[in-house]
């Protein structure tokens, strides 16, 4: 070529950010000058050689110029640069070669800035053009280095040599791509078209702001084609190393190929015949493979799935494997969510041919031969978000407004925003707690350590009686948060809560996550807890307090993370809960797991009934749907519930998806409950310790729908970090110092070293609790700092629920005991207790659940026989074993 500059020539769009032009006396490739130079010189049109653009990309165009296309792709890393004078991949290239790395990252909207046709190649023959490009990178790091160890005269020589010996080479005619298993060694060396005859190949790695393309939406018509598809890693094999050169030799006249393997999961076929000079005295089958001269990289597979909040409602989650190559592997371990970008293509599974049925050699499985990933990090560095999550400037004005509005009433309408179909004076407070759980506090990196690490996700167990809806709080928390997982406490196993090594069909272990990994960076909601058997309940400690889960099996050794919050529901030991009981009596777990509990809530059904009438006036609105309050419940129905996942979904996508309509929705209805809020704060006088359920249902009660509140906690979570002021920590301090002695003044004063200690101890677990609390709260108003009002906010729920449980302790309720047995039900007592002393002999242990049966089939009362079993146990003639379980007489 002739050194030439034009001024007017440019491909792409030209910004005042990112700028395309070439330097002084520099030689600048288009699509289009490439074309017009290679007809002058081949002296024929393009009706000759059958092209009417070398990067014709449309269907009747099969055949591409891949040598104009791989000057074109080194002219663009090497002169593409952003603001005045920074060559972005110039300095990338040089920087991997410094570094020992192989690898670089190309952002597909700088492919697009520079042309367009060059991004159309990529997306529709990826397989194809990126060869060429790992080619052109490294024929640009090759040029670079030798114009820094060069004169700029001598780098411009050696530039005009080669750009003609290219131009040579397209005289004779444009490369149709085609797969070349067997060719000859000396022209693979010599064909620098292909580019994995070179081992150390520059891998590209593409990423960009792409539509994704959920896993369920990939059809034949992606075949080939690169996508972005968002997921979450549920497993990830070892790394194993596949040939992508393999060395043949034959065993007779030592003739030498070399075939190319182009498919992740592709074979090699050897020939049935010599192909050397003299094949007729080889025998068949003549080739066998040397090993050591063959050409490998590392490969993982991955499986891929549909994160749970994507998953349409009665849907099962879509998986899909993705094979990673080289510097992606070793990337995301199980429970990561990422953004793949790779290549859709197919191969055969060999677990599905068989050799009887010849319609199975047609059946290919679809995977994904990655070329690029990232993950999405939280902010914070506590987990990963749902997606990465993107705010428009009307909602992030929206979520600030409403931030400013004054505490109490910010903290009264996320309290009604949640759950508000549930109705209850007993509900407010665990809607509070629920609502700090969904903000969460501050995760912290200790210094002395990468791997050390203070959680700031919040863990909340709702302990109490049937038909306290429990079970609708964890489905409406699973919905609004930004990441979340439902499970069942008796079909949860500890595999399926944290990981578990599974055996694939080659006989190699692979890693795959439970709930809890899928769950990283938000809320796994656990119902019926009790019902979980022990040793599976052992397994989630690490989980819960550590958050991570250390695997140990089949020879995989390796620890994975678990940033999330566990919100769990779980009722007493017989059902209901026992006023004639401790807590720790009604409570069937371990002060283990119960120390991991932030927040114990006893949730207990009051037989009260002006609380029995304010209940069923509000569950007749909501089913006959004529009050304000059936109006609340119909807005979170199950169809509108199924209407709104979706919209979520929608929403969680990047600001360049077509759902702006929700996004203005959603800050719309954000700031006009901003607005109404600050309008009638100057009215309201009601405290958050003095709310009450007519409040609750007050027609005029603002509160945010499900997308604005699910959107208004993933930007707090992402944008604010606050921590503890001075003076709040030294009040913090001095509250729990209190505690811890009034604590050990009760203990002490009992004097009886055979007393059962209270169910939840309390410890530094239970300050770092309160220190979340206190976060949290700060953190719903997107303050930097928690005041002492969080923190005093902070001890009254943590009075009320973990505090009101521990206090339950077994002195108050002898006392009730005896009181009861010397009423006027001290008879019935004294009746049961003789039909009890006939039941059971004196040193024989019985189940304690079979006593009771047998003692209801008689005609006694329940509570009854709980009341003379607990005397009993009082006077030391019976003994309590197996956590109350067993029954053992001793007198």
């Amino acid at each position: 070529y002739k050194k030439q500059h034009n001024p007017t020539a440019r491909t792409g769009t030209s910004t005042n950010t990112a700028t395309m032009d070439f330097d002084q006396n520099r030689i600048y490739f288009s699509h289009q000058n490439l074309a017009s130079q290679q007809q002058a010189q081949d002296g024929e049109d393009d009706t000759a050689t059958g092209l009417s653009d070398p990067f014709d990309i449309t269907d009747g165009g099969s055949a591409v110029n891949m040598n104009a296309v791989r000057r074109h792709l080194r002219e663009f890393l090497r002169n593409y640069r952003i603001n005045t004078n920074r060559y972005i991949y110039r300095d990338k290239l040089i920087n991997a070669h410094r570094r020992g790395r192989r690898s670089i990252e190309v952002d597909l909207g700088h492919v697009s800035e520079y042309d367009t046709a060059l991004l159309g190649l990529l997306l529709r023959r990826p397989a194809d053009t990126l060869p060429v490009f790992e080619a052109a990178a490294l024929d640009c790091l090759r040029t670079t280095l030798y114009t820094m160890r060069g004169t700029d005269g001598d780098a411009d020589d050696n530039e005009q040599q080669q750009n003609q010996q290219n131009q040579q080479t397209d005289a004779q005619g444009t490369t149709t791509i085609h797969a070349a298993h067997n060719q000859d060694d000396d022209n693979a060396n010599t064909d620098n078209t292909n580019n994995d005859n070179n081992p150390n190949s520059i891998q590209i790695l593409l990423t960009g702001n792409t539509n994704p393309t959920d896993l369920r939406q990939i059809t034949a018509r992606h075949m080939n084609r690169l996508v972005q598809c968002p997921g979450i890693v549920i497993s990830a094999a070892r790394i194993r190393s596949r040939a992508r050169l393999v060395r043949i030799r034959c065993t007779r006249c030592q003739d030498s190929r070399t075939l190319t393997i182009a498919g992740s999961y592709s074979g090699a076929t050897l020939p049935l015949q010599c192909m050397g000079s003299e094949p007729q005295e080889c025998k068949q089958c003549p080739y066998e493979i040397v090993p050591d001269e063959c050409v490998y990289v590392d490969q993982q597979t991955l499986k891929l799935q549909e994160a749970p909040e994507l998953v349409p409602t009665g849907e099962m989650p879509r998986t899909i494997l993705v094979s990673a190559e080289r510097a992606l592997v070793d990337v995301a371990p199980p429970g990561t969510r990422v953004h793949v970008m790779g290549i859709v293509s197919l191969f055969t599974n060999s677990n599905n041919s068989s050799s009887k049925s010849s319609s199975n050699s047609s059946s290919k499985q679809v995977y994904l031969r990655a070329v690029g990933m990232s993950k999405n990090a939280n902010a914070n560095g506590g987990g990963n978000t749902s997606t990465t999550t993107s705010f428009t400037p009307a909602e992030q004005e929206a979520f600030r407004e409403l931030s400013r509005v004054p505490f109490e009433q910010l903290y009264q309408i996320m309290t009604h925003s949640i759950a508000p179909s549930i109705s209850g004076s007993y509900t407010l407070d665990l809607k509070r707690a629920m609502a700090c759980q969904l903000f969460g506090g501050s995760f912290k990196q200790l210094p002395e350590s990468n791997h050390m690490r203070l959680r700031g996700d919040i863990n909340v167990l709702l302990m109490g009686d049937p038909s306290t809806a429990k079970s609708q709080f964890l489905k409406f928390i699973e919905r609004v948060a930004p990441v979340g997982v439902y499970t069942s406490g008796k079909g949860s196993s500890a595999a399926g809560l944290t990981a578990s090594v599974v055996r694939d069909s080659r006989g190699e272990f692979y890693l795959e996550g439970g709930a809890m990994v899928l769950a990283d960076g938000g809320i796994v909601c656990i119902d019926e807890f009790d019902k979980m058997r022990p040793q599976d309940r052992v397994a989630i400690h690490e989980a819960m307090e550590q958050q991570t889960i250390s695997v140990a099996k089949a020879g995989i050794t390796t620890v994975l993370n678990s940033r999330c919050s566990v919100l769990a529901a779980a009722n007493p030991v017989f059902g209901r809960y026992d006023d004639l009981r401790s807590a720790s009596e009604n409570i069937d777990l371990m002060t283990t797991i119960l120390s991991r509990f932030d927040l114990i809530f006893i949730v207990r059904d009051v037989r009260d009934e002006e609380r029995d009438k304010a209940i069923c006036r509000h569950v007749m609105g909501v089913h006959m749907a004529n009050t304000n309050t059936a109006m609340d419940a119909a807005t979170t129905s199950p169809s509108t519930e199924r209407a709104s996942a979706m919209d979520d979904v929608n929403g969680n996508n990047d600001s360049s998806d077509n759902n702006g309509s929700s996004s203005s929705r959603i800050a719309e209805q954000a700031m006009k409950v901003a607005k109404a809020a600050v309008v009638s704060s100057s009215s309201s006088s009601s405290s958050s310790t003095a709310d009450s359920g007519e409040a609750q249902n007050h027609p005029q009660q603002q509160r945010l729908d499900i997308h604005t509140l699910k959107k208004y906690v993933q930007y707090c979570r992402a944008k604010c970090a606050p921590r503890l002021s001075k003076q709040a920590s030294e009040v913090l301090s001095s509250a729990y110092v209190k505690i811890r002695d009034d604590v050990r003044k009760k203990d002490g004063g009992n004097g009886s070293a055979g007393n059962k200690h209270n169910a939840v101890p309390i410890t530094v677990r239970q300050l770092e609790a309160l220190v979340r609390i206190s976060e949290s709260l700060a953190k719903m108003r997107l303050a930097p700092e928690a005041t002492t009002d969080d923190v005093a906010e902070a001890l009254r729920l943590f009075r009320v629920s973990t505090m009101a449980a521990s206090n339950a302790d077994a002195q108050s309720v002898q006392s009730n005991i005896v009181a009861a047995a010397s009423g006027n039900s001290g008879e019935d007592v004294q009746r049961i207790e003789t039909f009890l002393r006939s039941r059971i002999a004196v040193q024989s242990v019985v189940s304690r659940k079979r006593i009771v049966e047998e003692a209801a089939a008689q005609g006694y009362d329940f509570y009854g026989v709980a009341r003379a079993i607990a005397v009993m146990v009082m006077r030391g003639e019976v003994q309590e074993k197996s956590q109350g379980r067993l029954l053992k007489r001793i007198i």
